[in-house]
């Protein structure tokens, strides 16, 4: 028996349905011709099928029809059951209450991650060999989930124990971890919802993302820089005396030097054309002073055969100074400082030197100030002299009474870093 059910046509004719082929062929023109006739005049219907398995088992199929709505179906064990989840669905439907859950309950987590590792993933390269961890991470954790039953619970929980077990390389993992692998989950949800259809909402937006403790100042000071200078200089490898020198006169990170061409370098004009950066954007390095130097000294004793700046010994592939970077560390006998630390180091002689967060993050190459917000407090000096000059403009001569400091902040480790450092004014160091 198909019953039609609609609240637009409170009583409808039955159409028994027997068990002769013939017979199933006319309900079923008789139904089609009723659907279209309904879907014309914009009625609300749902029809319910009854099947009877040869097991014996009675199964009842809903389907509701509206216009402007894909079709919903379910199977119920009672009749009353389809009735109700119709009644339900049409008025869910009426009042654009329903959504189609069918993609969500038809999919998993695996099947998902698996499509965002084949499709999205390759259009992100520099992340991608860290983020196909991740996803195989949670691959394993739910990927034998459906998508509607991915809660927010359920990867609050995967975040937890994240947190709890121990690394590959058998330390704790820190929670800017936890907000990575979070992140790739997140990305990949909303990925499924806008341009797949595959689920509703992104239940990681539900999700509380680990603290990140505030961002690491490391730089060097006076006599620091000093040795580890020397110490570059006796290296090993004479490219990393220059790769330094590099670092702390620009703020490059070590990827963008290492991957330089000759053909990104103007040595008449003094600058460096990055095109391929961290987040993307093409950036301009003005070169000056020792950096500019150290660059014509290597281009005038450039391999025939490497186009690369600091090429290794094979030609086609940028040096590795992750050895040679460490002996000089190490005899410079700094203490928690790594090659990354360069960059902070330049950043920071910019703030001391008075330089607004805009520069800082041009000369960096950030898309926003809050990675600059971290070196606020070594231009404390030169904010309190602008708010003194505000006053005495505002009150008079009698704010001259405020006293200036004029002394330079410190440094992480006592000493009074350069407001004005040049990599060519090094001190306790002989350039040449």
């Amino acid at each position: 028996m198909a019953d039609y059910i609609g609240s637009s046509i409170p009583k409808l004719k039955q159409i028994e349905c027997t068990s002769t082929p013939g017979a199933k062929r006319l309900t079923r023109g008789a139904r089609v011709s009723f659907d279209r006739l309904a879907s014309r005049k914009g009625i609300m219907m749902a029809t319910i099928d009854k099947r009877v398995y040869p097991s014996g088992s009675v199964k009842y199929r809903v389907r509701t029809r509206l216009k402007g709505f894909p079709v919903v179906s379910a199977s119920f064990a009672r009749l009353t059951d389809a009735k109700r989840w119709a009644a339900t669905t049409e008025s869910a439907q009426r009042e654009g209450r329903h959504f189609t859950p069918s993609e969500a309950k038809r999919h998993t987590l695996t099947e998902l991650l698996v499509r965002y590792e084949a499709q999205v993933l390759p259009l992100k390269p520099k992340n991608a060999r860290n983020q196909r961890q991740q996803l195989r991470w949670w691959r394993e954790q739910l990927g034998h989930c459906l998508l509607s039953s991915a809660t927010p619970a359920k990867i609050a929980e995967c975040r937890d124990r994240l947190l709890g077990e121990p690394s590959p390389t058998g330390s704790v993992r820190a929670p800017a971890t936890a907000v990575r692998y979070l992140a790739v989950l997140s990305h990949a949800f909303s990925v499924a919802m806008k341009e797949w259809g595959w689920v509703d909402d992104n239940p990681c937006r539900k999700v509380t993302r680990p603290s990140e403790p505030r961002g690491r100042v490391r730089f060097l000071d006076n006599k620091e820089r000093a040795r580890l200078l020397e110490a570059c200089r006796g290296s090993a490898s004479p490219l990393l005396y220059p790769i330094v020198v590099l670092a702390i006169a620009t703020g490059m990170r070590k990827a963008e030097m290492l991957n330089l061409r000759w053909c990104q370098i103007n040595l008449s004009e003094g600058l460096v054309t990055l095109e391929d950066t961290k987040n993307g954007e093409r950036r301009a390095v003005p070169l000056t002073g020792h950096a500019l130097e150290q660059l014509r000294t290597l281009r005038s004793v450039k391999r025939a055969d490497a186009d690369l700046v600091f090429p290794g010994a094979n030609a086609a592939k940028p040096i590795d100074v992750r050895t040679v970077w460490t002996t000089a560390v190490t005899r410079s006998g700094l203490h928690d400082f790594r090659f990354h630390d360069l960059r902070h180091t330049t950043a920071s002689y910019l703030a001391q030197g008075g330089a607004t967060p805009i520069d800082i993050a041009a000369v960096l190459g950030h898309k926003t100030l809050a990675m600059v917000k971290r070196y606020a407090h070594l231009s404390e000096s030169r904010v309190r002299d602008v708010l003194a000059d505000m006053n005495q403009r505002t009150f008079g001569p009698q704010a001259a009474a405020i006293h200036r400091h004029s002394t330079q902040p410190w440094s992480t480790h006592g000493e009074r870093a350069p407001l004005n450092f040049r990599p060519d004014q090094q001190s306790d160091v002989v350039v040449e």
